[in-house]
């Protein structure tokens, strides 16, 4: 036997740092062109919103898609508003960290908000959307365990009409789920929650930017000393994400008590069907399900229900795609696209797969955004896109014409002196070997956009995304807080 055939399956490394895949590009204006091009292409495209997970199975050789369509503009997707029946509708285009922030999901759906500032990194919050995490059909989802415990159903959109299921029949298996190849996920519809109804989300992972090894969001209606009503769903511990009906079902109309709690955690360990993988084991997911039931049933039975009533329409954000018009760039030929850099603009032909990261660094000389894993994952590739702090590794340089982009070096005055951030980092050694500083610093000047005095915890949390392999953090932090500190003393 020879060993020509087995040579064939060899590992092969990809080079993330470029799109290899050439395909025809779509960015149409309207959801009903959205859909004529779905239908036109079924089985041959992909959709792309945030693109924080298409790009990188893209990079990775996982995904070929002849067709690109970009979707992420549509204002049919980027609205939050409520419907008849007081229901909260969020578009399937609206940003993680949109909802995170949202003060009407944040009072009214705390486990949603809790899963959303859980999950990722900053910047993948940013540009990630909730219908794309829906769409991976990840079981190790963050969001989904949240929508699952408010019975949220999804709107899906096809070329003959509308169908609405329920979020626990979307879910297939493993990166399958309910939509066809016609279809696209428009919007998730979230029923108001029962009165007097408490609710929250724990998750737990190996580092802070990470997928769960398990995670679990709980609602909890009490009535006198008895356990009304519980919802109860885990992330990470089966094929999809569950509910864990027969625990719900033993606490319906207990008396609360301690004991009570750890048998439901007993129960909900042999309810689920974990793995071992790289993040964690089997044993250990079941010894989490249950100590992590325990202790979210303990919370909320001390905890003060949530507000109840209409959302104010006035709390509710408004679109704020920008305006496109529909256009379509084949795999073969190149876009001319403008572009506001460091304040000057810039007329750039790009082919459909160039990336935002390559067109600064080899066609515009702006080296300091550096190249990283290509993956998401560490960050160092971190500028501003109209004020918000990305990942330009993971944006298609054609979607991003018309928009204002930031580098490390717009930091710099017109007279040549450094930001005061940097200077900052200078005076308490917050680097090393430099590579990674850059992207840290346009994170940390992304917070401060946001947020001119951040706690130490929320500089931390901010950045929780951006890898350093040979500083500690404890130097950044206190560059960082150094500088507030010096800001805070210069306007007093």
């Amino acid at each position: 036997m020879t060993h020509s055939h087995s040579h064939s399956h060899a590992y092969h490394q990809s080079n993330s740092h470029i799109l290899v895949q050439e395909f025809d590009y779509f960015e149409p204006s309207t959801l009903r062109e959205a859909l004529a091009l779905r239908e036109k292409y079924q089985g041959r495209c992909s959709l792309v919103a945030g693109g924080t997970h298409l790009l990188i199975m893209m990079k990775m050789e996982r995904e070929h898609p002849e067709v690109v369509i970009n979707i992420n503009n549509l204002p049919e997707l980027n609205t939050i508003s409520k419907n008849s029946r007081r229901e909260l509708v969020i578009g399937a285009c609206n940003t993680i960290y949109d909802l995170r922030h949202n003060a009407v999901i944040r009072n009214h759906y705390p486990a949603l908000s809790q899963a959303c500032q859980s999950f990722g990194s900053t910047q993948i919050q940013i540009m990630g959307t909730i219908g794309g995490n829906l769409c991976n059909g990840s079981p190790a989802s963050d969001t989904v365990p949240a929508l699952l415990i408010y019975d949220a159903r999804l709107s899906i959109a096809n070329p003959s009409g509308t169908r609405e299921i329920p979020v626990r029949d979307f879910l297939l298996g493993p990166g399958k789920i309910n939509l066809n190849d016609d279809e696209i996920l428009t919007s998730i519809i979230l029923p108001p929650p029962p009165e007097n109804a408490v609710s929250a989300f724990i998750k737990v992972s190996r580092v802070a930017a990470d997928l769960a090894k398990a995670n679990i969001a709980m609602l909890l209606v009490k009535q006198d000393d008895k356990v009304k009503e519980t919802r109860i769903s885990f992330g990470s511990v089966s094929p999809t994400v569950i509910r864990v009906d027969k625990v719900e079902e033993f606490l319906k109309d207990k008396k609360f008590s301690v004991n009570i709690a750890e048998e439901a955690g007993k129960i909900a360990a042999e309810m689920i069907s974990p793995i071992d993988d790289v993040r964690s084991n089997a044993w250990y997911r079941r010894e989490l399900a249950s100590v992590m039931t325990y202790d979210l049933l303990n919370q909320l039975w001390n905890q003060s229900p949530q507000p109840t009533g209409e959302a104010k329409l006035d709390t509710l954000p408004r679109s704020q795609t920008k305006k496109t018009d529909s256009f379509h760039l084949p795999a073969t030929q190149r876009k001319e696209i403008q572009l506001t850099i460091n304040g000057v603009s810039h007329q750039i032909p790009v082919a459909p797969n160039e990336l935002l990261v390559n067109v600064l660094r080899e066609k515009l000389q702006l080296t300091g955004t550096k190249y990283g894993c290509g993956l998401g994952e560490c960050s160092a590739c971190s500028v501003h896109l109209d004020g918000k702090v990305v990942l330009s590794c993971l944006l298609l340089a054609v979607a991003m014409d018309g928009r204002e982009i930031t580098t490390i070096e717009g930091l710099q005055s017109k007279e040549g002196d450094l930001d005061p951030i940097q200077e900052a980092f200078i005076e308490h050694s917050a680097f090393q070997c430099g590579y990674c500083t850059p992207g840290i610093i346009m994170t940390v000047k992304g917070l401060i956009n946001e947020n001119p005095v951040p706690s130490e915890d929320e500089v931390r949390d901010y950045l929780k995304g951006n890898r350093c392999r040979c500083t500690g953090y404890i130097s950044i932090a206190r560059a960082v807080m150094a500088y507030v500190e010096n800001q805070q003393s210069i306007h007093r």
